[in-house]
């Protein structure tokens, strides 16, 4: 089974951008569709954004639209969440999970990383 890790969190001011990184163990991540959640503490599990496996189509969170960009670089077997213009209600635990089928992302099944926390303050 594939696995995924993120990376990319950290502590970062209001306004200023982040780029996490979705990365595999196996080539055959070129053909897996990548989506991207969020956890606040207290709070259920958020749909953040998804790419399909080529990069083709994208969605993304309405909260998200203009300024989170998903991205994949399957040369490298490796999906990003490029967020800009950050905001204190950003902060989470940032996940992203993997799956050949888009519709297993959408739904939050698939191969899941560890998880990446992002803080957002001042």
């Amino acid at each position: 089974q594939v696995q995924v890790a993120e990376a990319g969190g950290g502590l970062v001011q209001p306004g200023e951008s982040l780029r996490l990184s979705c990365s595999a163990n196996a080539r055959i991540f070129q053909t897996y569709a990548v989506a991207w959640f969020r956890q606040a503490p207290g709070r259920a599990r958020e749909f953040v954004a998804s790419i399909t496996w080529s990069g083709a189509s994208t969605r993304y969170a309405d909260s998200m639209k203009g300024r989170f960009s998903v991205s994949k670089d399957n040369a490298i077997n490796v999906a990003y969440l490029q967020m800009n213009n950050l905001k204190p209600e950003d902060t989470a635990v940032y996940y992203c999970v993997g799956d050949p089928k888009y519709e297993e992302v959408l739904s939050g099944r698939g191969s899941w990383g560890q998880g990446t926390q992002v803080t957002v303050s001042s």
